[in-house]
C-alpha cells in the first residue's frame, strides 16, 4: 500500500469500521467537517454551540479523534469542542507524516483553525498530541487560551526501558499488542471496546521511528499563556516527576497535578481539567 500508513487495505477497513462504531456512539449531538490544509486534509468531529469559546482536542500517537469520546459530553457543556483527526495517525485525515523537528506541525494546525475562522483556542493534547500542543503555543502563542499537557511528549525524554520493551512487543504479534497497552494503562482496566480498538491499530499500522524532539528552555519560556501539567505515577513512557521539575522554573505560573497509581493514558480527566479551563 504506496503512501498508506496501514500494512494491508483490510487493517484498515477494520480500524474504520471501528471508528464508525465509536462515532455512532458518540454521548452528544454533533457534526464532522473537513478543512484542508498544506499537509492535506483534515477531518473533525465538532460539539457543542459555536458560540462558546473553542476547545482544540489533540490525541495522541497511534490512536485517533474517537479516543475523546468519553469526554466530549462534559467538555462540550462548557465549549465548541474540535475533536481532530491528527494528520499521519489512523483517523479519517491525510496519512501525511511530516518531521517532528521544524514547525510543521505547528503550520498544520495553523491551517485548521484557520480553516475553522478561529483566532485563538484552548488547547488540551494527550501524549504526542501534546507535543502538537506545545509545538503549536510555542510558534504561535497569541493563539492560545489555555494549554492542557496530559502526559506530554517533548519536555523529557521517552526512557529507553519502554522503547525496548516496545520494540521486543512487536515481534509478538497480537499477544505483544495486548501485553503492551495494558503496560502502558498502568495496570488499570481498559475498557473492551477500547482495549480491541488500540490492538487493531497496533497490530495493522506502520508505527513511526523518526526521533522524538525535545523542547528547548528557550522555546518552553515562551508559554505565556496558563499552562496545566497532569500526569501520572506509573508512567512507563515519561516520568511526570521530571516534567514538573523541569518545567517550574521556566513556567513560573504552572498547574500542575501528579495523579498517583495512574499510567500514561489518561482517562476521566474531566473533573480536574474543567476547573482550570473555566477560570
Amino acid at each position: 500500500m504506496e503512501n498508506s500508513i496501514y500494512k494491508t487495505p483490510g487493517g484498515q477497513q477494520a480500524i474504520m469500521a471501528l471508528y464508525d462504531s465509536f462515532l455512532s456512539s458518540w454521548p452528544v449531538p454533533y457534526r464532522t467537517q473537513t478543512v484542508n490544509t498544506r499537509y492535506g486534509d483534515t477531518s473533525m468531529i465538532l460539539c457543542g454551540d459555536e458560540a462558546l469559546p473553542p476547545l482544540i482536542l489533540l490525541h495522541g500517537a497511534s490512536s485517533n479523534a474517537t479516543a475523546w469520546a468519553g469526554d466530549a459530553a462534559a467538555y462540550s457543556r462548557h465549549f465548541f469542542v474540535i475533536v481532530v483527526d491528527v494528520i499521519g495517525e489512523p483517523g479519517r485525515s491525510a496519512p501525511t507524516r511530516p518531521p517532528w523537528t521544524g514547525d510543521a506541525y505547528a503550520e498544520w494546525l495553523a491551517d485548521v483553525l484557520d480553516g475553522l475562522k478561529i483566532k485563538a483556542a484552548s488547547l488540551l493534547g494527550l501524549s504526542q498530541g501534546g507535543w502538537i500542543a506545545l509545538k503549536f503555543a510555542v510558534c504561535y502563542p497569541q493563539r492560545v487560551q489555555k494549554l492542557v499537557l496530559l502526559s506530554p511528549a517533548g519536555v523529557v525524554p521517552t526512557k529507553p526501558s519502554f522503547i525496548l520493551r516496545a520494540m521486543a512487543c512487536t515481534l509478538l504479534g497480537r499477544r505483544g499488542t495486548q501485553w503492551l497497552n495494558r503496560y502502558v494503562f498502568g495496570g488499570k482496566p481498559i475498557e473492551p471496546r477500547v482495549e480491541q480498538f488500540m490492538d487493531l491499530i497496533l497490530l495493522h499500522v506502520q508505527p513511526r521511528f523518526d526521533g522524538e524532539y525535545i523542547f528547548n528552555d528557550e522555546e518552553l519560556a515562551r508559554l505565556n499563556m496558563p499552562v496545566f501539567l497532569v500526569g501520572g505515577t506509573r508512567d512507563v513512557i515519561r516520568s511526570i516527576e521530571a516534567m514538573q521539575t523541569r518545567l517550574r522554573p521556566l513556567l513560573p505560573g504552572l498547574h500542575s497535578a501528579i495523579l498517583p497509581d495512574t499510567g500514561h493514558v489518561l482517562v476521566n480527566t474531566t473533573d480536574l481539567v474543567l476547573p482550570f479551563l473555566l477560570k
